[in-house]
């Protein structure tokens, strides 16, 4: 199914400050971040994704990953690492090097939960096109 391929901008989140303190991202990039209406691209093409994320500032950062099978990643604060991203109960599942991070389509909209050390952010982003 090609049920994650859209553009969705953010409309809610929960924890924000919180969480991008616990991983470290510093206050400069925190402040810039809180009020962007990030706009988050994905192209679903069976097993094989293309995850891009477009700031207001012209800034993206894609990641491209394939379901099971270990691709180069890049975190929100721009670190390069390794990760095998799963599917799980229609869940896009990806374990980042401080943080755990969950996606899925709810109710039509992009639901995204990264947690680290008990801290728990939420995004939600509803669909644009």
């Amino acid at each position: 199914s090609m049920a994650f391929t859209g553009k969705y901008e953010v409309e809610s989140e929960e924890n924000y400050d919180a969480f991008v303190k616990h991983i470290g991202i510093s206050s400069d990039i925190i402040e810039k971040g809180r009020n962007f209406k990030v706009v988050t691209e994905v192209v679903q093409n069976g097993e094989d994704f293309i995850w891009t994320q477009i700031y207001p500032t012209g800034h993206s950062m894609t990641n491209k990953f394939t379901i099971g099978k270990e691709a180069d990643m890049e975190t929100m604060g721009g670190k390069k690492f390794k990760a095998t991203v799963k599917l799980e109960g229609g869940k896009v599942v990806a374990d980042f090097p401080n943080y755990h991070h969950t996606a899925e389509i709810a109710g039509g909209k992009l639901l995204e939960i990264s947690t680290a050390g008990g801290v728990t952010y939420k995004r939600i982003s509803k669909k644009l096109a």
